[in-house]
């Protein structure tokens, strides 16, 4: 056995042990929820002295350059103060994006995609996303929603959605089309209401109808749009593990042997692993999250990775042999690097031949082990992120206390919301007249009078309805407003946006974009 499968097997018996919790803790933490507004971009941090951030046109321009600027590895100091000697004089990138993508600057871990606005991690070939939690493969058109993959399309407020067409309002969808406020559905078509359903098609909650009589019903479902929001949320949110065997979880899908899971595709061999799949199947998976790409195997202690295999406690996206890496394109065998392209046998950013690197990596993982630091992520103290501004805080109600004392950052003011002067407000709140006017109107005929919609300000409920030939409107001059949720945030409609709701005949949101998707993440977990 060489010496380097030797840490390697040491690395994978201490990951492990490692608890559900602490793999939260310790690799979610990696994942940001939040984008922070910068002067003239945005960015995965937030401004602190953790790190310094480059915008991603310059760090792009720079990037060949971080070779140069490697470190010999001092073994007086452990290897994290190694890692942090580098890292505080090597700027980074605002986003992880494609540096070839097409009208992705404001998203998050974008690769190979493009038109994605306000959304997290969108990877190969998707297009038309917008304020998503995970796409990949070939989707499309997809808006308030998380986990979509492989080749769906036309989905809007839904999550764990595979190979599915025309979903609303749903959960844990496989393989079906034109599904609305249902869970659980697999080979289906044209279902409302409905929950743990295998090939069935002109269904309302479980009960098949007949083609005509089921599209009457339907359209009369379809103009209750103030109740869509509350239907959604009495969606199963339990999700069924499909063609899946060994495993414990939630929504595993043609699996095998995974333990400690949330939202998996085709995965085998797994422990403490969220977000992981692909319709090609992964294997060997361990304390990871959010990976995914054309193909990977062997993920111990991992976030963001795509093509890549045999990588240990790195954050990256395309390489292999990767050891304690961030942002790496295609690398192979480096230790301690940090956003290089196209580089290997590499350790601290500084190039050596493969005989020397071999060396070296013997001498820096025996004296790792000896600091009883081999097999550790990075220290709380070295994280960029604001701990309640990431996947972990999420998942599990960590305690503030607890996390400022391990030495994680925590956000507690406000983020500010720039408002111009002159902007036109809308309140989601209703007022007593409009309430009683909603309250007050059949279920079937949910518009309000004429003389109520597009007037200036005002509520949201005033820029949407029927007309007289029950044909569901938006008022445009919505686009020219700031909308104010019950939360007091701030959020507009874009022009993409309101095409679709119009196309689709759904109502304005009423929740902030990304607090629509921390709903979606909550109520299925």
């Amino acid at each position: 056995m060489q010496p380097l499968k030797i840490w390697e097997e040491k690395i994978k018996k201490k990951r492990y042990q490692s608890s559900f919790r602490d793999f939260l803790q310790d690799i979610a933490s990696n994942i940001p929820f939040v984008l922070y507004k910068m002067p003239f971009w945005i960015s995965r941090f937030p401004p602190t002295e953790r790190i310094k951030i480059f915008n991603n046109l310059e760090y792009e321009k720079d990037r060949d350059t971080l070779i140069k600027r490697g470190n010999d590895y001092d073994f007086e100091i452990n290897f994290f103060q190694n890692y942090k000697n580098l890292i505080d004089k090597i700027w980074v990138a605002a986003t992880m994006q494609d540096p070839k993508g097409e009208n992705i600057t404001y998203g998050e871990a974008v690769r190979f995609s493009k038109n994605v606005y306000l959304s997290f991690i969108v990877i190969k070939s998707c297009e038309n996303i917008f304020y998503t939690f995970y796409s990949q493969e070939e989707c499309k058109n997809v808006f308030n929603s998380v986990m979509v993959w492989d080749h769906s399309e036309i989905i809007y407020f839904s999550t764990a959605i595979l190979k599915s067409y025309k979903i609303f309002y749903s959960r844990y969808i496989v393989n079906s089309n034109n599904i609305w406020f249902s869970s659980n559905l697999i080979g289906c078509s044209e279902c409302i209401f409905c929950d743990n359903l295998h090939n069935q098609k002109y269904c309302i909650k479980n009960k098949e109808y007949k083609k005509e009589e089921y599209f009457l019903k339907k359209e009369e479902i379809l103009k209750e749009k103030h109740n869509f929001q509350d239907y959604y949320n009495r969606v199963n949110k339990k999700a069924e593990n499909i063609s899946s065997e060994n495993v414990s979880g939630n929504f595993c899908v043609y699996s095998e042997n995974v333990e400690n899971w949330y939202f998996c595709y085709r995965l085998q061999n797994a422990r403490n692993a969220f977000f992981v799949g692909h319709s090609n199947g992964r294997k060997n998976v361990l304390d990871t999250i959010c990976s995914d790409d054309p193909w990977f195997w062997d993920l111990y202690g991992c976030s963001n990775m795509g093509s890549a295999e045999n990588c240990y406690l790195s954050n990256c996206f395309i390489g292999s042999n990767l050891f304690y890496c961030y942002d790496l394109l295609d690398c192979h065998h480096c230790i301690g690097c940090i956003s290089l392209r196209n580089k290997s046998f590499c350790i601290l950013n500084k190039e050596y031949s493969k005989e020397e690197w071999y060396d070296l990596a013997h001498k820096i993982f025996a004296s790792m082990e000896k600091d009883k630091i081999l097999w550790e992520v990075f220290p709380a103290s070295m994280n960029p992120l604001y701990f309640n501004d990431t996947l972990a805080h999420l998942f599990w109600d960590f305690k503030k206390d607890e996390i400022v004392e391990k030495g994680f950052m925590w956000r507690d003011e406000k983020i500010k919301v720039d408002i111009p002067e002159d902007a036109e407000v809308v309140y989601v709140k209703k007022t007593p007249v409009l309430s009683d006017i909603l309250e007050n109107t059949p279920p079937a005929r949910s518009s309000l009078p004429p003389q109520l919609r597009g007037t200036q300000g005002g509520v949201l409920l005033e820029y949407q309805g029927f007309d007289e030939n029950w044909v569901w409107q938006i008022n445009p001059e919505i686009l020219k407003k700031v909308i104010i949720d019950k939360n007091g945030d701030y959020y507009k409609i874009i022009s993409q946006e309101y095409d679709f709701l119009m196309k689709y005949g759904l109502p304005l949101p009423e929740i902030h974009w990304l607090e629509r998707i921390r709903l979606w993440l909550k109520n299925n977990l």
